[in-house]
């Protein structure tokens, strides 16, 4: 073994120390260095969570697999699993400390422990294995109503910009590691223009901010894309991946649907920047506000986005009874970061949460109007959608049919008072009929002819008279101007959009026996779990439940919200786990943060704009996102927040970016879903109606994507090969993978190529006076914000050069490589 030098020897060892510390840290435990003392372990704290979190599934109160159980102090040292003050002998610790795929690990499901788990538990068990006898469980941290910290001391005061910074300074100052210098003005202004309206800033935004980089700039500017309309589109996004925002039903038989106006609706908000509160009460019970509106109806549509099975012989029961479990379980994950849906069959197993509890919440979701139902009782097959739905009010169309409605009744009087004409000249009309022209004529009328006016019947001189107005030609086009009226009517008829309507009596609600709705149990009325917050006051029904969701009694849902909001920024949330903020999910990186988060968004009247410029403003947002060796050592995964966010854009995010730089995108906002193009028949199905894909007319291709038709069962091909999702059920966290048909989309696929063509063309145009080094300057500036390397410069002159008589095909070439940039579908 070559020996080292004594210098690099020191600083190896000093690094390897750090990421030992660090790792530990990242685990969620405040854990010493090895030298540590073993009085320094917390069994409330560090050990029983521990436990609780690996043990007790297998090992507690209802199981216990081989004898052994570790939730009581007593069975477990009976067993001998553990021997106080001797690790080397417990076998407990051998089990924890075996490869991952051992036949004997612990836990033999799920991820094993790691080395800072395993180094608490250690010198927990060295240190005698203290569990007091008096010991009660502390309430996990989740449930305990937050309150807002105590700023902690840090050393580098002058780099702390925002609260937020010591917190995050604290825990770097406690690893011995420094944040990253602060990110360059291009980067910076461009992250953020991401992150607050998700498109690029303009050259001309870029060099403004370069010439003057000042802090009181970048608040200018974060106020100003904070009042942007594309604000609302940006984070409606994350929003309808939660609801399974989608415009069609799902299943075999995936038939569109109008629920346009709730995505709106949801854009509408954030730009309004409606409070978290309001925001959820709404949705979930607007229709049921004293003064409820037509937006607060509108609203309601978050739990009508859920899928609707109306596959022939399906049972309208059924449909029903799951989307009420899909209502229960999307309201657990979206408010409360919790996986209720175990309880749909049984008490939770890690979390206290009951079976009782999950059936109480699905009584508030009870008592609304079926979707889908037979149109005819006796036939499986006709089941059908049936909504509720609710017109939505459009001036413009509403005069149009005023308009429409009195040139019909025009219309219709002029037929009257021609027919009344044709009426009272119908003998000499038949009198005035020759031989020839009686030949063609049908035979009813023939005989009515030949019978002679004095013998008609009244059926009879009908049958002449409606002939006669058939051939009449001033009649035949008052028909044909109604016919027009009728079908434009029809045009101007109102939209609808899908809403939560109350029965006016409540269904009974029973616990389902093992989960199914065919077994029903004990009776049980509306209510709220037990191990959180009391229900307020009121009747039992969404409103209710709605302001116990929203109250700031609630322990859950303001760490799950901000949590969820400095992912999006962050790329991870303080708690990895977005949805899970149980037992089983991760513990929070900065937990005294998370609190300062939550406690500040309700004390700020449920602001969202306000909590995301409070972290865009901060320095551990600003920071650059280079990655050092040591961070790549110790902190990889950026945990511990040391260096800004690198992160792959999401699918809409990628297009809208393509399109922005090459000057395609469309701004216009709102109404129907747009269709880009697309293979062609991939909308051909088994079973439902038959759909002729037509792409969007001239601009309305290129708006953005949170305006894309999402049809479930083939939703948008290339947001699908960038992660997104068909919305089937509540989306709280998107995969973020790296595939070779991402690649191929993004050279291939005719949205991008056609950016890539008007990127060529914009560049051309705009810059067609600039010598080419300049040229390339503005092209790579639009991509990235910023100016390229020599390097990068050589390449694309070399690009240039591939075609020197054809200028549309160099600038093509470099638009396709620029588009297809890694930097260039990152925020960085």
């Amino acid at each position: 073994m070559t020996k080292l030098p004594h210098s690099t020897y020191f600083v190896r060892l000093r690094t390897m120390i750090t990421a030992i510390v660090v790792v530990g840290l990242v685990s969620g435990f405040a854990l010493a260095a090895d030298s540590a003392s073993p009085s320094d372990v917390s069994f409330a704290k560090e050990i029983y969570p521990l436990l609780h979190k690996a043990c007790f599934e297998c090992h507690g109160v209802d199981t216990q697999e081989a004898g052994l159980r570790v939730d009581e102090r007593a069975a477990l040292f009976d067993s001998g699993s553990v021997v106080p003050g001797h690790p080397e002998d417990s076998e407990l610790l051998r089990r924890v400390t075996l490869p991952k795929g051992h036949d004997e690990i612990m836990p033999a499901v799920g991820d094993p422990l790691s080395p800072g788990e395993v180094r608490s538990l250690r010198r927990w068990i060295a240190s005698g294995a203290n569990w007091p006898e008096d010991f009660t469980p502390p309430k996990h941290w989740a449930y305990v109503k937050p309150e807002r910290p105590e700023l902690p001391e840090v050393k580098r005061k002058q780099w702390v910009q925002s609260p937020i910074d010591r917190f995050v300074l604290a825990r770097l100052e406690s690893a011995e590691l420094e944040p990253s210098p602060a990110a360059t003005p291009e980067k910076l202004l461009r992250r953020v223009h991401f992150d607050l309206i998700g498109l690029p800033p303009t050259p001309a935004e870029v060099d403004a901010f370069v010439a003057d980089p000042s802090a009181e700039h970048y608040r200018r500017i974060v106020d100003e894309l904070l009042a942007r309309p594309q604000f609302g589109e940006r984070w409606a996004r994350p929003w309808l991946d939660l609801a399974r925002y989608a415009d069609s039903h799902g299943f075999q038989r995936d038939d569109l649907r109008d629920i346009w106006a709730y995505r709106d609706w949801v854009i509408q908000a954030m730009n309004d920047d409606m409070p978290f509160d309001r925001f959820t009460i709404e949705q979930i019970a607007g229709d049921l506000l004293p003064d409820a509106t037509e937006s607060t109806r509108i609203a309601t549509g978050f739990h009508r986005c859920a899928p609707t099975n109306v596959e022939a012989g399906s049972l309208p029961e059924e449909t029903r009874t799951e989307q009420i479990i899909d209502r229960v379980n999307t309201t657990g994950a979206v408010w409360l970061g919790t996986t209720l849906e175990c309880c749909q069959c049984h008490d939770h197993k890690y979390d206290p949460f009951l079976m009782k509890d999950y059936y109480r919440m699905l009584a508030f979701f009870n008592s609304t109007k079926r979707e889908a139902d037979r149109t005819d009782p006796k036939k499986p097959s006709s089941i059908a959608f049936q909504g509720p739905s609710m017109d939505l009010t459009d001036p413009e169309k509403e005069k149009r049919r005023k308009q429409l409605q009195t040139q019909q009744a025009e219309i219709k009087k002029q037929k009257t008072q021609r027919r009344g004409e044709l009426e009272a000249d119908l003998k000499t009309w038949v009198t005035s009929i020759e031989a020839e022209a009686m030949e063609s004529m049908p035979d009813p009328v023939k005989k009515a002819i030949a019978k002679g006016p004095e013998k008609w019947t009244d059926k009879e001189e009908k049958t002449l008279l409606d002939f006669c107005i058939e051939q009449d030609t001033s009649s035949q086009k008052l028909d044909k101007q109604l016919s027009k009226i009728e079908r434009d009517l029809k045009a101007a008829q109102p939209d609808t959009t899908l809403v939560m309507i109350e029965l006016e009596e409540m269904r009974p609600t029973h616990i389902f026996e093992r989960g199914n709705y065919q077994s029903p149990g004990e009776l049980v009325e509306p209510g709220t779990p037990e191990a959180l917050h009391a229900m307020p006051e009121g009747p039992a029904n969404r409103l209710t439940l709605a302001r116990w969701l929203a109250s700031q009694e609630n322990p859950l849902v303001a760490r799950v919200v901000v949590n969820r909001w400095w992912a999006e920024l962050f790329g991870q949330g303080i708690v990895a786990t977005e949805e899970d903020f149980g037992i089983k999910g991760e513990l929070p990186t900065h937990p005294q943060l998370l609190d300062w988060l939550a406690v500040e968004l309700m004390e700020n009247g449920w602001s969202r704009k306000q909590l995301l410029r409070e972290i865009v403003l901060s320095a551990t947002y600003q920071q650059s996102s280079n990655m050092t060796k040591q961070l790549l050592e110790v902190d990889d995964q950026n945990k511990l927040l040391a260096r800004g966010p690198r992160i792959r854009m999401d699918a809409e995010m990628i297009r809208d970016n393509a399109l922005a730089i090459s000057g395609l995108l469309s701004l216009k906002q709102f109404g129907p879903p747009i269709r880009p193009y697309q293979p062609s028949g991939i909308w051909t199905k088994v079973g439902g109606q038959k759909y002729n894909y037509q792409v969007s007319p001239g601009s309305e291709q290129h708006r953005r994507g949170i305006y894309v038709v999402l049809k479930r069962g083939s939703p948008y091909p290339s947001f699908l090969n960038f992660d997104a999702t068909a919305r089937l059920a509540c989306t709280v966290q998107r995969s973020r993978t790296n595939t070779p048909l991402q690649a191929l989309t993004l050279l291939n696929d005719p949205v991008y190529v056609e950016a890539a063509q008007a990127l060529a063309k914009r560049i051309q145009t705009e810059a067609k006076d600039q010598p080419l080094d300049e040229q390339l300057n503005y092209a790579f500036q639009l991509c990235t914000a910023r100016s390229p390397s020599e390097s990068e410069m050589a390449t694309l002159r070399n690009l240039v050069q591939l075609y020197p008589d054809d200028a549309d095909k160099a600038w093509f070439n470099v638009s396709t490589a620029l588009l297809n940039l890694h930097e260039t579908i990152t925020k960085d």
